[in-house]
């Protein structure tokens, strides 16, 4: 599909370091497998717990629409990619940092209603992210 922007499996590495600062959200630190991508991300964890360790298969696009077809801003009932999913979040991409060219690693910080993410790694992996884009971060854990 099109307008899927990033696929991994991720690793969490490391869960709250300098402490847990709210009672439901935990701040997840994690690693990608096949890109070597670095994540920082802010998990509701009373509606999905993580534990240290874990694998889970993190996806970015631009919609849930199967056929890969832009949002309309209506609600669709239709097929949709987060029932392949078990957490969803909906953000807007707010800054990019670092060097594009070739060898250039750059991070993406997006911001899903103050919960945040920072996505780090080789400038190759980030083709079609722009500022103020809309994003879907979908999520599901692996079996190991």
């Amino acid at each position: 599909m099109a307008l899927i922007l990033f696929e991994d499996i991720f690793d969490v590495k490391d869960i709250d370091p300098d402490g847990k600062k709210f009672e439901r959200v935990s701040r997840i630190f994690a690693e990608s497998e096949s890109f070597k991508m670095d994540l920082i991300l802010d998990v509701n964890t009373q509606m999905y717990p993580v534990e240290l360790n874990e694998k889970f298969r993190l996806l970015l696009t631009k919609t849930l629409r199967e056929d890969g077809l832009p949002d309309d801003g209506e609600y669709d009932q239709g097929p949709s990619l987060a029932d392949s999913f078990e957490y969803v979040m909906y953000g807007k991409m707010y800054r990019v940092e670092g060097e594009s060219g070739p060898g250039g690693r750059l991070a993406v910080y997006v911001s899903y209603g103050g919960l945040l993410m920072k996505l780090q790694g080789d400038a190759n992996n980030f083709q079609g992210f722009e500022v103020d884009m809309n994003l879907y971060l979908l999520m599901k854990k692996l079996a190991f």
